[in-house]
């Protein structure tokens, strides 16, 4: 299947060349922040947010007061991102300096650790690196205002929530509530892929917001000058022949990419719930074992052709921290060829050369899926692409789990969705003025539109439009209007402003109107093709060009933003495929309302009198279904108005 997403980038280094500093662009503009007590650094993976930790840590420490810096991460693995660093060497006033005593993200148990932190909190030293999981245990030890002047500086910040099971959660409220510690918030995808937000929206109101999008990131690389996004649809098991003789991690896996295999989570229906057996699997067509390294264990495989590849399993329990050890100290591209891995190397891992990213089995959770992509898109010279692969069984109307393979299907799809919008290219759009003559490149003019008039709703789209896209494109109406339910304008109209207003309460209907109309428009846009011809630029709207001078909202309005890759798919798969996931997005009942009914009715006599006749309940014409049923409910209404 051919890739649904592919994005070109202009490899401008901007985003990778330092200041006089020792600053990266991303950096600069954290720094720029570094008075907020309460800061939410937004950056895609490979950015440099540790670094960016360093330069506002130091900072509080030297010129704002603090005592104490804290660093909080998920995993042990990802605590080497903050050993000592000599950021003088490139023009910073100080060097992130931690003791040895002070990196908790060792082997040990959590009862030593413990100790350790407490003594780190009583004494002198000044920065500590340690896991999600010591905090919280040295916090229910500890007074609250033993972090008053203290830095906590917590990395991959989607792992808390609101929820009020969510320990590090209420560990961070009270920390906010009772303590004057100052919080640095990281992480590449804010959003969690659940109900649950990272934050209460009062909470979040006081964090000060630095972000950097994902197409600044990659634009301004030196060397990753494109970017795919591609799905695998298969039958039978992902590591053995299906009914047309073809193994289909087979078929997406070449051995002359560096490459990090995700095996399924075990709860999931591609899951064999064996995973060594699975890990042997893979070796098994990979090549032939030769060997493993008692000392690294790193596994020597030999391919077909002769050549020797370097492999580490993550997934073995037995022996992994050396093989972690290993990785922390890859240097050369021939240090490492393949990482097969199922919980581990998805968030702060960096293994630079990383070409592609395959993971098996539908991952539940956006965020996950924004984190493993992250795996291959660091810039590197030894890589012009890089490929993110995720393969997922295909469902069969025999399997009694159809529905939730094809649920499954569709969340995939609408993931891919999702990055589309993370990677496009970005826009700034005005209201389009008469006899308008310069427009700033890079600005589209769009008559009817409505810019941002409230400091709410600059900050909405200037911070949070990505979060807000992954909450819209987890709503199941929006899915089913995505692939065809749903007339666009009730998804644009109707059902992305409710989402909206419940994402932000506090917002009037006039400032929910700016933020679902740039939210639209910048979907539609950055996501649509545009060509020039001689001195003008058109833009593909409805299956056909428009000039852009002549762009309208009513026009961009009548457009789903998030249709393009379901028709891409239907081109790829089956019709009895086809039929499965048809039937279960019609089993997904919209009850009418009377704001889609008014979207819809002008649409409806349009129909009549077009095709001579009502349109039809049993329709396979998914919108045409709906004016039947919007008819339907129309006539009840006058019925019970006695009209």
């Amino acid at each position: 299947m051919k890739n649904i997403i592919e994005v070109n980038y202009q490899k401008t280094g901007e985003s990778t060349s330092i200041n006089n500093m020792g600053m990266r662009a991303m950096q600069i503009r954290a720094f720029e922040a570094r008075n907020s007590q309460y800061l939410l650094l937004k950056a895609p993976p490979a950015s440099g947010k540790s670094r960016a930790l360093m330069f506002l840590g130091l900072d509080k420490l030297h010129n704002q007061g603090l005592n104490k810096a804290i660093v909080v991460v998920p995993e042990r693995s990802i605590g080497g991102s903050f050993a000592s660093t000599k950021l003088t060497e490139n023009g910073f006033f100080a060097d992130w300096d931690i003791k040895p005593e002070n990196n908790l993200c060792t082997q040990g148990g959590d009862k030593s650790k413990v100790q350790a932190f407490k003594r780190f909190m009583e004494g002198d030293d000044q920065i500590l690196v340690c896991t999600h999981a010591t905090l919280r245990f040295a916090f229910e030890e500890l007074n609250d205002n033993i972090f008053n002047n203290t830095l906590i500086a917590i990395d991959e910040f989607h792992h808390i929530s609101a929820d009020a099971d969510n320990i590090l959660g209420v560990v961070l409220k009270s920390l906010m509530d009772n303590t004057t510690a100052h919080i640095v918030a990281m992480t590449g995808s804010y959003f969690r892929g659940d109900s649950v937000p990272v934050l209460t929206p009062k909470d979040e109101a006081k964090f000060d917001k630095v972000s950097f999008n994902y197409y600044e990131q990659l634009n301004g690389y030196t060397y990753l000058k494109s970017l795919g996004i591609g799905y695998h649809f298969y039958k039978g098991r992902y590591f053995s022949k299906d009914d047309e003789d073809n193994i289909a991690l087979k078929q997406v896996l070449d051995t002359d990419k560096k490459t990090i295999i995700h095996i399924p989570n075990v709860n999931s229906s591609e899951s064999t719930k064996d995973k060594y057996d699975e890990v042997d699997a893979i070796i098994d067509i990979i090549g032939e074992y030769v060997s493993k390294d008692e000392q690294t264990g790193i596994i020597t495989i030999k391919r077909h052709d002769g050549k020797l590849l370097k492999v580490a399993d993550l997934v073995e329990e037995d022996g992994r921290d050396k093989v972690v050890e290993y990785l922390r100290h890859i240097k050369t591209i021939d240090d490492l060829d393949i990482i097969i891995a199922l919980g581990m190397a998805k968030e702060g891992f960096d293994w630079q050369f990383c070409e592609h990213a395959v993971t098996i089995g539908y991952r539940g959770s956006l965020t996950e899926i924004v984190q493993i992509l992250g795996r291959c898109t660091r810039d590197s010279s030894n890589k012009t692409h890089a490929q993110f692969t995720n393969l997922i069984a295909q469902p069969d109307a025999q399997d009694p789990e159809v529905k939730t393979a094809v649920n499954n299907m569709l969340k995939a799809i609408t993931a891919s969705l999702l990055m589309e919008q993370i990677l496009a290219p970005n826009f700034k759009f005005k209201t389009k003025q008469e006899n308008e003559e310069i427009v700033p490149t890079g600005t589209l003019s769009i008559s009817g539109f409505k810019e941002p008039s409230t400091a709410k709703t600059k900050a909405i789209i200037d911070n949070d439009l990505v979060d807000l896209k992954a909450a819209i494109l987890q709503d199941a109406k929006v899915i089913a209007g995505s692939a065809g339910k749903v007339d666009p304008e009730v998804v644009n109209k109707v059902l992305i402003p409710k989402i909206i207003q419940t994402k932000y309460p506090d917002l009037s209907k006039s400032e929910v109107e700016e933020v679902s109309q740039h939210l639209v428009v910048d979907s539609v846009i950055s996501t649509s093709e545009i060509k020039e011809v001689g001195d003008k630029k058109f833009i593909r709207m409805a299956d056909k060009f428009v000039n852009i001078e002549d762009l309208n909202i009513d026009l961009i309005q009548s457009i789903n933003p998030f249709q393009k890759a379901f028709e891409i798919l239907s081109k790829n798969f089956t019709v009895n495929v086809l039929k499965l996931i048809k039937e279960t997005i019609e089993a997904t009942k919209i009850n009418m309302t009377q704001e889609e009914a008014i979207v819809l009715w002008p649409k409806l006599k349009t129909f009549t009198r077009q095709a001579g006749r009502e349109p039809s309940l049993e329709s396979s014409n998914l919108i045409e279904k709906r004016l039947a049923e919007c008819l339907i409910y129309i006539r009840e209404q006058r019925r019970r108005a006695g009209i």
